[in-house]
C-alpha cells in the first residue's frame, strides 16, 4: 500500500498501521523483553526461524515501524535504526567490510565520518582512500584495488555543500562489482532519492531533518534491495557464506533481499548494540510526520538567503546549489529539482576572526554543534566540527578557514535576514 502512496503522505503515515482498536498514534513500547509461552518459540527467534520480538537490542516495535517509514520515503526494501548518524555509517561500511578489507570515499563529507573512516576503521584493519568527487571516472578507478568492497560519498557534503553526481558514482561502483552507499541526510528523501539514480544503501543522521527539532540523536541504514551480492560472492563472505554464529545460516539464501539488513541486525548490533530508544523513535517519527512541509519552507527560506549574501559586498564567497552562478547548480536540478536543503556555506572578506565576530554578533541565531533543524543556527567548521583536522585535511575535505555553515530554519524571512544584516554591520 505505502509504495503508491505520494512522499507527503508517507510522511505521515507509513510505518504504522494500526489495526482495530489499537492506538492511532505509534506507541512507544518501552520494554527491553517480550514474553513468550514456550521454549521452542522463544528458540525459533534466536535462530531466525521466524519473525517477532524478544530483546529491543535486536527489534523493537517502536523502532521498527519507523524504519519501515524511512524505508518506505527511501524506496528501500528495508531499513535499521541506530544510536547516531555515526553509527549507521559504521554499521553501513562495517557490514560488508572486514580486516584487510578496503574502501573508496570522496572527501566531501563530514568531519567526524572523514575521521572515522580515515582513523578509527584503520585501526581495525579496514583501509580507506579518500577521492575528489570532482575527480574523472578514470582517475577514481585508479584508486580500486582487488580489495575494494565499497564506495561511499554524500548527497550533499557537509559542510561544504559540494553535490554528489550519483549516477556518476554508481557507475563506477558497479562497473567494479561494489555497492555505492550514499549519505542521504542533508536533502532527505523529500528532496532526493539516491535509490532512483543507482545507489544502494542510504544512510542519514535523522538527528538532523527528519527529526527536525532538535531532540533526538540517531542514525539509519536503508538498503535498496537492488545489489547482487551472490553475483559478487567472493567480494562479500559475510553474506553469500555460512555464519558460524548462525549454525551456517547463509544471508543471501535464506533472506533474499534483506540480506544486507538481516545481517546488520543478527550480527552486528546483537554484538555491537548502538540501537535507538524507543522513546527517540518515537520523537524520531513526529518529526517525520512533518517533514514535507519543514523541507519546503527551509529551501525557500534558505534560498532567499543565499540570495541575499551573494548581492552583498562583505561575502567573499556563498555555496548554495540553488544560486544559477553556483558550480553545483546543474547537479542540483538534475537530483533536486524541488529543493537541495536549508544548509549554506559562505565565507567573509577578512580573517577568521571576521568570522568569529560576524557570529558572536548574531542574535537570533544561535552557535550551535547542531545543524539541519527548525531553528537558524551557524557554525565554524575549523573551529568546531572540523577542529580535529590539519590545515591539509580541511582543504583535502573542502573546509577553508574561513568556511561558515548556516543552517537556515523555518521561521520568518524578514527576522532571519534582520538578523544577519545586523551582524555584518557589526564586522
Amino acid at each position: 500500500m505505502t509504495q503508491k502512496m505520494k512522499t507527503a503522505t508517507l510522511c505521515v503515515q507509513a510505518g504504522w498501521q494500526p489495526k482495530n482498536g489499537e492506538p492511532r498514534v505509534l506507541p512507544i513500547f518501552q520494554s527491553t523483553t517480550f514474553k513468550y509461552d514456550n521454549t521452542e518459540e522463544m528458540a525459533d527467534l534466536f535462530d531466525l526461524k521466524k519473525e517477532g520480538y524478544f530483546y529491543t537490542r535486536l527489534q523493537n516495535p517502536t523502532n521498527d515501524a519507523v524504519a519501515a517509514k524511512i524505508a518506505a520515503l527511501e524506496g528501500g526494501v528495508g531499513a535499521v535504526l541506530t544510536s547516531s548518524g555515526q553509527a549507521a555509517n559504521f554499521y553501513a561500511i562495517f557490514n560488508i567490510c572486514e580486516a584487510g578489507d578496503h574502501f573508496i570515499t570522496s572527501n566531501e563529507i563530514y568531519g567526524g565520518t572523514y575521521n572515522l573512516f580515515g582513523v578509527t576503521l584503520k585501526k581495525l584493519g579496514i583501509e580507506c582512500t579518500f577521492i575528489s568527487q570532482e575527480a574523472s571516472e578514470e582517475e577514481i578507478e585508479r584508486a580500486f584495488r582487488p580489495n575494494t568492497k565499497a564506495l561511499f560519498g554524500e548527497t550533499i557534503s557537509n559542510p561544504g555543500c559540494q553535490i554528489l553526481d550519483i549516477e556518476k558514482f554508481a557507475r563506477i561502483a558497479h562497473k567494479h562489482g561494489v555497492p555505492l552507499i550514499v549519505d542521504n541526510t542533508f536533502p532527505t528523501p523529500v528532496n532526493c532519492r539516491p535509490f532512483e539514480w543507482g545507489a544502494d544503501i542510504v544512510t542519514h543522521s535523522t538527528t538532523k531533518y527528519m527529526d527536525g527539532h532538535a531532540t533526538q540523536v540517531g542514525g539509519c541504514v536503508v538498503d535498496s534491495g537492488n545489489f547482487d551480492w551472490d553475483a559478487h560472492a567472493d567480494k562479500f563472505p559475510g553474506l553469500t557464506t555460512p555464519d558460524a554464529s548462525y549454525h551456517g545460516l547463509t544471508y543471501t539464501k535464506r533472506f533474499g533481499k534483506m540480506a544486507y539488513c538481516t545481517k546488520l541486525v543478527a550480527q552486528l548490533m546483537r554484538d555491537l548494540g548502538s540501537i535507538p530508544a524507543p522513546q527517540n523513535s518515537f520523537l524520531l517519527n513526529i518529526g517525520l510526520e512533518t517533514l514535507h512541509l519543514r523541507m519546503a519552507q527551509h529551501c525557500k527560506n534558505a534560498q532567499r538567503v543565499a540570495e541575499f549574501l551573494a548581492s552583498d559586498s562583505r561575502i567573499a564567497w556563498v555555496n548554495y546549489c540553488g544560486l544559477p552562478s553556483d558550480k553545483n547548480y546543474a547537479l542540483a536540478q538534475k537530483y533536486m529539482p524541488n529543493g537541495s536543503c536549508g544548509v549554506i556555506a559562505f565565507g567573509l572578506k577578512g580573517t577568521r576572526q571576521t568570522a568569529v565576530q560576524f557570529m558572536d554578533s548574531l542574535r537570533m541565531i544561535a552557535i550551535v554543534t547542531h545543524v539541519a533543524d527548525a531553528r537558524t543556527c551557524v557554525l565554524h567548521p575549523a573551529s568546531h566540527t572540523h577542529r580535529q583536522l590539519s590545515d591539509q585535511q580541511l582543504r583535502e575535505a573542502g573546509v577553508a578557514p574561513d568556511l561558515i555553515r548556516l543552517s537556515v530554519g523555518i521561521e520568518d524571512i524578514d527576522d532571519i535576514l534582520a538578523d544577519i544584516r545586523q551582524a555584518l554591520d557589526k564586522i
